[in-house]
């Protein structure tokens, strides 16, 4: 597509040829403004693009060795049309204007476009500051105010340099008028009058020397104040803006970001450019080395490493470098900017834990689902079993076996619930010390007698708001990973639980540690401790340091949730050889110990209550029926929700209350007990399911749901859960 030129287009040629710019060689003041807009647009090509008659030619250049193309396929013969705004090109390749572009479809494949025309005070458009890529982008609005600026500073550089080389001319010239005056002077001595008229003309002369001196003096200034602003446009943006060799001997330029991201001085790498490299993490200094030399002449150098400050700090920078050419094509020097992105790392690193998060709790509910079914089938027929046969049958130990086995996937469920918040908290006000002493009891019956358990709780320890099964968790958890960690003889485990006051915000030692008072429950043991490295990643899911059969790597990952869901902190201390040591801050709260009326081992047995019970796997049914009946009850077993229903419909006073399944195809148990609430207002209804979220206990409670029964169903959560539901009644006729 033929470009239209614009309406001022003689005019515009003739202040272009005033100038006298066109086919000069490099100058630094047209290189540092383009290097200034590479680096504020994080583009890999930058231009100081001037259009005559027929071509574009390059003032200053980055990122490409080319010194100009035609007119015709030049980008910047459309940006001159757009005197008052930058002209943006997305994405060269979904525009008419650009699409069959030589530029575009071959090297070097310009997806990018941004050009600020470069408009002269009388309203000429020369050409444009431009920046490229080879990729599809937008630029910031900062981005595209920066750009219009350097625009200006380049229109204003083209004026210095026209009036200095005016100033020049005009200076060469009355020099030799006063040349040739003085030697006329001498010829034409005796003749009075011409001598007192070359006085006059020496006089005006004279006068107009000392005008185009001020002229120049006044060019000097302004140049000045161009150079100052470009000092206060390169030394006050955020990141490093550098400038060296293209053999890296020599650092011509650093900003003064350095000193504040670097946490060196400015003069100490001019002294030695090497201490760039020095500063280097030694694990990354290699590859930047060698990408340094061969990347940055190309233009391809885009690189992420970090850096040790003189205090230990470790910093995340990326670093990009950009080629300077001569007129000859050769690189002279290497421009770049390098930023910290320690933060922006930081973040993303937040951004994968949750999604980590988030997938494990998709898992979660699956496994939570499908899982406990099967083992609810396992532990539902252990109970059973354990009814029919004495303690002397010689099925009894395996059938102990199988039921602590069950016992033990049961509670790595609960814990992948626990870990991805699924699992609803059911907290209270209640005191550490039972949990401990009950823990420490469990702890003694299963860890060896070689291995000492201290345990020590002062008076006057802060009740605190929690879940105490949860806590009981958290406890368990971390005793039987100092165990895995002692894995020796001799062994020490330290349990203390202390109340604590703390005076004021600590956050620079714990994040979210707040004043006030706290139950502080240290555990320690002398096992073989942890390096940086490990420490940094204990809480992280599914990372684990154990051999394979002794860890899920869930266990810490469950602590930390439990800790964030009780408001609670916690710290890890740690050195290889030396131990370990977790202490946990829970928040102090006022009030005593909450109590319920009834406990399960105290609820009646059934009194042949009539039990609708639903699930949609028939085994599951099958054994909720025979469980139900052993308890006293007179249970049907139902697999087909829809069906259900119907029959139910048609009947309502047949059963005195309903058990139904969470998870089925064809309708869900909340659907299923709305149906009922509309047959029957009062029959108690239990939900049961192994995936009880605060979503599915709030939609439960709006569906007219009396209780909810967490899977795996045993008889004892039978028992408690219909005898809260039932109310005492003779057996039905």
């Amino acid at each position: 597509m033929k470009t239209p030129l614009p309406p001022d287009e003689p005019d515009r040629i003739e202040a272009l040829r005033r100038f006298n710019v066109l086919d000069t060689p490099p100058e630094q003041s047209f290189d540092d403004l383009t290097l200034i807009a590479a680096a504020i647009c994080q583009t890999p090509i930058a231009l100081v693009s001037l259009v005559d008659e027929t071509r574009q030619w390059f003032k200053s250049k980055i990122g490409t060795s080319l010194s100009g193309t035609s007119r015709e396929i030049a980008f910047c013969s459309h940006a001159i049309l757009h005197r008052d705004d930058v002209m943006e090109v997305h994405d060269a390749r979904g525009d008419e204007r650009f699409v069959n572009n030589p530029l575009v479809t071959e090297e070097p494949h310009i997806r990018f476009y941004a050009g600020a025309p470069l408009v002269t005070a009388d309203g000429h458009a020369l050409g444009a500051l431009c920046v490229m890529d080879r990729q599809p982008r937008t630029l910031k609005p900062d981005q595209l105010a920066a750009l219009r600026a350097l625009s200006r500073h380049v229109v204003a550089q083209l004026e210095l340099r026209r009036h200095a080389i005016a100033a020049a001319g005009e200076i060469t010239e009355r020099r030799n008028a006063e040349n040739q005056l003085h030697l006329q002077n001498e010829k034409l001595s005796a003749n009075k009058d011409e001598a007192e008229r070359l006085l006059k003309l020496a006089q005006r002369t004279r006068h107009a020397l000392l005008s185009v001196l001020e002229d120049e003096r006044r060019a000097g200034q302004n140049l000045r104040e161009s150079e100052e602003r470009f000092r206060q446009l390169a030394e006050n943006i955020a990141e490093v803006f550098w400038i060296t060799d293209p053999a890296k001997q020599h650092m011509l330029y650093v900003s003064p970001a350095y000193e504040q991201i670097w946490g060196r001085t400015c003069d100490s790498i001019y002294e030695r450019p090497e201490s760039w490299l020095d500063s280097i993490h030694p694990d990354d200094r290699q590859h930047v080395h060698d990408d340094a030399l061969s990347k940055q002449p190309a233009g391809q150098y885009d690189a992420t490493y970090r850096i040790v400050r003189p205090d230990g700090t470790v910093r995340w920078i990326r670093d990009r470098a950009f080629p300077v050419h001569d007129a000859a094509g050769v690189v002279y020097r290497i421009a770049g900017v390098a930023a910290d992105i320690t933060e922006q790392r930081l973040l993303e690193a937040q951004l994968r834990q949750a999604q980590k998060m988030e997938a494990l709790g998709t898992l979660s509910g699956g496994i939570a689902h499908d899982f406990n079914n099967i083992l609810g089938a396992i532990i539902g027929n252990v109970h059973l079993l354990r009814l029919d046969i004495d303690s002397a049958h010689p099925a009894a130990q395996s059938i102990g076996e199988i039921e602590q086995a069950s016992n033990r996937a049961k509670d790595l469920v609960r814990q992948i619930l626990t870990f991805s918040r699924q699992q609803p908290q059911v907290r209270q006000i209640i005191p550490l010390s039972p949990i401990i002493e009950e823990v420490v009891r469990l702890l003694r019956a299963t860890i060896p007698a070689e291995v000492e358990i201290l345990k020590t709780i002062e008076p006057d320890v802060p009740n605190v708001f929690a879940d105490g099964t949860q806590i009981h968790q958290v406890l368990l958890n971390l005793c039987t990973n100092a165990w895995h960690a002692i894995g020796k003889v001799n062994g020490r485990i330290e349990i203390h639980l202390r109340g604590t006051e703390v005076e004021r915000d600590d956050s620079s030692v714990l994040p979210r540690l707040r004043r006030g008072r706290y139950a502080c429950l240290c555990i320690n043991d002398n096992g073989h401790g942890m390096d940086t490295a490990i420490l940094e990643r204990i809480f992280e899911p599914f990372f684990t340091t154990k051999e394979p059969g002794r860890g899920t790597g869930l266990g810490l990952s469950v602590v930390h949730g439990i800790m964030q869901g009780h408001d609670g902190v916690i710290r890890v201390t740690s050195q290889p050889g030396q131990g370990t040591s977790f202490q946990l801050y829970f928040p102090a709260v006022e009030g005593e110990m909450e109590t319920t009326d009834a406990d399960w081992r105290n609820v009646r047995a059934g009194n042949g209550q009539r039990i609708l019970y639903l699930d949609d796997e028939s085994l599951l049914s099958s054994l909720g029926v025979r469980m139900l009946r052993r308890l006293g009850y007179q249970a049907e077993g139902f697999t087909n929700p829809l069906a259900t229903l119907e029959m139910f419909t048609a009947n309502p006073t047949r059963f005195d209350v309903v058990i139904t399944d969470l998870h089925m195809p064809g309708m869900s148990g909340i659907d299923f007990a709305r149906g009922i609430r509309r047959v029957s207002a009062d029959i108690p209804i239990i939900l049961s399911s192994g995936y009880l979220t605060e979503e599915v206990i709030e939609k439960a409670r709006n569906a007219g749901i009396t209780r909810l029964l967490q899977k795996p169903n045993t008889m004892q959560d039978f028992s408690e859960s219909l005898g809260h539901v039932l109310p005492a009644k003779p057996p039905t006729t």
